[in-house]
């Protein structure tokens, strides 16, 4: 009787669901990331789109230069004044930014380098030319005692003419009837040619101002039959000879700037062609003015041979 009297057992079995997976709500954490950040990107299009060509230059400016660099080197040129960052400022009422302080001071800051630091810069470069000038003037002084003084040289003194010219000073070696510098038609120098060029190189070597070597010839045209070869040519190859013999003398031989032979396109006496004195070499140690010409000269050629779609 006991046993009918015994409840039955009753489980009951409970699921404890537990949020996760695709079916949880992280997804939406993530989703609100991205819509934060596409507004954010639609509000800075839209301020760009809003934006001057002011604002955007100082934008460009800000990023194109670190901070240190675009404080010290900019300064006040992007954005306001009061600012310590370029491009902005503490006045919000301003609409724009501002690239320059003002035109008022740009032309201010121009009127200030032309009356003051344009004058002061020819000054300088005034006295650095009558600085230039004066050495030039004291070697000419130096070479003419020496032609006076020195035994070796005192024999060809009328065949040496040294002279203060636009590019510098010159001194020009000429032939003499009976005492030609080179053989006819040869680019071998004589002897005594040698000795003056070597006589003459301490001197030239008190300055360090560059040379130009130029060969010149009369106007009897080059002896032998070959068409090939002018007296441009031998004017060209008695120039290098000098060089030569100057640089084994002792001249630095990077001082040279340009050897050229003229033939006799420049004639030192124009009404008699065929004067030995036409036949000539002329050393000239530059003053600072031929030089910057020459160089600006040379740099204009580099530019002229430059293809137009590549400059």
């Amino acid at each position: 009787m006991a046993g009918a009297n015994k409840k039955p057992i009753i489980v009951v079995k409970r699921i404890k669901k537990v949020a996760g997976g695709h079916h949880g709500g992280a997804w939406k954490i993530a989703y609100a990331d991205f819509v934060t950040a596409m507004m954010a990107f639609f509000l800075l299009m839209w301020l760009l789109s809003n934006a001057d060509e002011n604002k955007l230059k100082g934008i460009e400016e800000y990023f194109k230069q670190p901070l240190k660099l675009t404080i010290l080197e900019i300064g006040q040129t992007i954005g306001d004044s009061s600012s310590v960052i370029k491009g902005g400022g503490t006045d919000l009422t301003r609409k724009d930014a501002q690239m320059n302080r003002s035109n008022d001071d740009t032309r201010t800051s121009v009127e200030v380098f032309k009356k003051e630091l344009m004058p002061l810069a020819q000054n300088l470069a005034a006295e650095s030319e009558a600085v230039d000038q004066q050495r030039l003037e004291q070697l000419k002084k130096q070479l003419d005692s020496l032609l006076q003084n020195n035994e070796r040289l005192a024999p060809y003194s009328k065949q040496l003419n040294i002279e203060i010219t636009t590019e510098g000073l010159r001194i020009q070696i000429v032939d003499e009837k009976n005492r030609p510098m080179f053989p006819l038609g040869s680019s071998q120098l004589q002897s005594y040619v040698k000795v003056i060029l070597k006589e003459l190189v301490p001197a030239i070597n008190t300055l360090t101002n560059p040379i130009t070597i130029s060969g010149h010839t009369d106007s009897i045209p080059y002896p032998k039959a070959n068409k090939s070869y002018s007296n441009w040519e031998l004017s060209a190859d008695r120039a290098n000879s000098a060089r030569r013999s100057l640089v084994e003398s002792g001249l630095e031989e990077s001082r040279i700037m340009k050897v050229v032979g003229l033939s006799s396109a420049i004639l030192q006496d124009d009404k008699d062609p065929q004067n030995p004195i036409n036949r000539r070499i002329n050393i000239i140690v530059m003053n600072k003015r031929a030089i910057e010409f020459a160089k600006n000269e040379v740099n204009s050629k580099e530019v002229s041979s430059i293809p137009f779609g590549k400059r």
